[in-house]
């Protein structure tokens, strides 16, 4: 199962870590910081990421061990090249106090039940909906962008305590919240498994 790395995205890495020392993070938070500034061609992220080694090692460990990985919209899964993932958006309605992607995280948490990793990386609403649930996530990579809701809802999620990888500012989207959980995907399981 090992990766094999284009010669582009060998150059690309090489030019990021020309331009940005991230020698000074652990391994796991070094591959997330690293694989959404590559998605994004953004070096503030790497002072914007807020996220946790420990979480990280165990979210790692189950999405190796095969737990589901759960997305808001299909943008993000068509950017996680690795792995099967669940989105239910074509699935949900609007309702009363209740947006489309909202609906879809309820479906998704009564498919998947606890444990799953989630991957938000486009709706605040979807992020917000699922810090109500009692869903024991093995990991929320909540990346929502957007001028309304996104700040807050990326806020709720730190104040949450739950095992996170989030950043402060407007920013995120689809391309850097798949990124991120790509990082823990290639990332090797074991010492001899090479690195990127």
């Amino acid at each position: 199962m090992n990766r094999v790395v284009h010669p582009i995205e060998q150059e690309s890495f090489r030019r990021l870590r020309a331009r940005l020392d991230t020698s000074h993070f652990p391994p796991l938070t070094r591959a997330v910081v690293e694989r959404v500034i590559h998605s994004a061609a953004d070096l503030d992220y790497a002072a914007d990421l807020v996220m946790d080694e420990s979480d990280l090692a165990g979210a790692h460990t189950a999405l190796h061990a095969g737990a589901p990985v759960v997305v808001d919209v299909e943008m993000v899964a068509a950017g996680i090249t690795r792995r099967e993932t669940v989105c239910r958006l074509r699935d949900a309605e609007a309702g009363p106090g209740l947006t489309r992607s909202a609906h879809a995280i309820r479906l998704a948490y009564e498919q998947v039940g606890p444990g799953a990793l989630w991957v938000i990386g486009n709706a605040p609403t979807a992020l917000e909906e699922l810090l109500t649930l009692d869903a024991s996530p093995a990991l929320v990579i909540g990346l929502p962008v957007g001028f309304v809701g996104a700040t807050e809802s990326k806020a709720a999620l730190r104040e949450s305590g739950l095992p996170a990888v989030s950043n402060v500012s407007e920013k995120g989207g689809s391309a850097v919240a798949a990124a991120a959980l790509n990082a823990l995907l290639y990332h090797p399981t074991s010492p001899s498994e090479e690195k990127q």
